[in-house]
C-alpha cells in the first residue's frame, strides 16, 4: 500500500510503450528463369576468328573462246588465292552452255574437297550469257549482298556500265558459289574487296 504525504505528489511511474512486433521484410520474388541462349550474340571480329585459315577452292572458267593458256582470269583468281594461303583443288574450263555449266559445278558440289567454287565468265546481258541463269538454278540461298556490293565497286571504277554485270553469289550444299565477270580487271576486283577478306568466314557459315 501506497501512502500519500500532503504536498509530496505521488511518484510517476513511466510507461514504456511495448514494442510493436516487427514484421520481417518480405523477400523479393525469385526471377523467372531465363530461356537458354542456344546462339549467343557474337562481333564479326569474333566469327572471323573462329573462321578456318585455309579454304579449298575450285576455278572454273565459262567461256566459248579461252583455253588455259589465254584464260588470264582464271589464272589471275588462282594466283590471287595462292597469294593469301588457300588451297586450289582444281581449275577448269567449259563453254557457256547451261548444261555444261551446271555439270561441272554439280560435280564440284559433290567433292568433298571442295567448300568454294569461284567461276569467271558467262555473267553479262547477251544471248550467249548463261552462267547467271545456270548457277541461279543451283543455290540454295543468294548472297545478295555480294552482286550489290559487286556493281557499286565497279560503279566506282567504270561508272553507269556497271549495272550490265549479273555477278552472283550464293549457298548450294553447304558450299559457297560466287560467280564473276570474265574481265581480269573485274575479277581482281572482286577478289581483292570481297571475297578474299570474307572467304574464311563465308566457308565457316555455310558450313553450319
Amino acid at each position: 500500500m501506497m501512502l500519500l504525504v500532503p504536498g509530496v505528489h505521488a511518484p510517476f511511474e513511466s510507461r514504456v510503450p511495448s514494442p510493436e512486433p516487427r514484421v520481417p521484410n518480405p523477400q523479393p520474388p525469385a526471377p523467372s528463369p531465363q530461356p537458354p541462349i542456344h546462339n549467343p550474340p557474337m562481333s564479326h571480329t569474333e566469327h572471323k576468328q573462329l573462321s578456318p585459315a585455309i579454304a579449298h577452292c575450285y576455278i572454273l572458267t565459262i567461256s566459248d573462246t579461252r583455253t588455259l593458256a589465254t584464260d588470264s582470269s582464271g589464272r589471275t583468281i588462282c594466283d590471287l588465292l595462292w597469294a593469301e594461303g588457300h588451297q586450289v583443288t582444281g581449275r577448269k574450263i567449259v563453254r557457256d552452255e547451261p548444261d555444261e555449266v551446271r555439270e561441272a559445278i554439280a560435280a564440284q558440289l559433290a567433292n568433298e574437297d571442295v567448300q568454294v567454287i569461284i567461276t569467271t565468265g558467262g555473267t553479262g546481258i547477251t544471248s550467249r550469257d548463261t552462267t547467271y541463269e545456270a548457277i541461279s538454278a543451283l543455290l540454295d540461298k543468294k548472297l545478295d549482298g555480294f552482286g550489290e556490293l559487286f556493281r557499286m565497286l565497279s560503279y566506282q571504277e567504270i561508272g553507269s556500265a556497271a549495272m550490265l554485270s549479273r555477278a552472283v553469289g550464293g549457298l548450294a550444299k553447304g558450299k559457297a558459289v560466287l560467280a564473276l565477270p570474265g574481265s581480269e580487271a573485274a575479277v581482281r576486283l572482286a577478289m581483292t574487296k570481297l571475297i578474299l577478306p570474307e572467304l574464311g568466314h563465308l566457308v565457316r557459315e555455310a558450313s553450319r
